[in-house]
């Protein structure tokens, strides 16, 4: 079945920590990705378009954020 915004499939970080409990999962979208909070999937998601994320990722790995 494939991923739709309505019914992503969400996984956590590889970061996550065991002792927080704190986490935001991801899960990839045909036109991009979605975020979710762990603690609270009721709240639904947010889908970012692929630029978008592409743009978000880059700027984390060159210390930006």
């Amino acid at each position: 079945m494939p991923e739709t915004t309505s019914h992503p499939r969400f996984r956590e970080s590889s970061y996550s920590g065991s002792i927080t409990q704190n986490c935001v999962e991801v899960a990839n979208l045909p036109s991009g990705a979605a975020i979710s909070d762990s603690q609270h999937p009721q709240g639904g998601h947010i889908a970012f378009p692929a630029r978008e994320t592409t743009a978000f990722l880059n700027a984390m790995r060159r210390g930006e954020l």
